[in-house]
């Protein structure tokens, strides 16, 4: 299994329970990502195991993917 790009999580602010991370910058340049653009997460079952499956919501028709 091909491993991907490592980041880190961190507190989103002080007062919220969520976590935040970076996006890798090949991986904002494979998808076209910009600042503002959204991200949807998802929880999938494969293999006995959960796995997070994240996907790029455009506002644009044409995402270059």
């Amino acid at each position: 299994m091909k491993m991907g790009q490592k980041t880190t999580l961190t507190k989103a602010n002080v007062k919220s329970k969520s976590l935040r991370t970076t996006v890798p910058m090949g991986i904002r340049d494979q998808f076209g990502l910009e600042e503002g653009d959204k991200l949807i997460w998802k929880i999938e079952a494969k293999d006995n195991q959960r796995i997070i499956v994240v996907k790029p919501e455009k506002g644009r028709e044409n995402n270059g993917t």
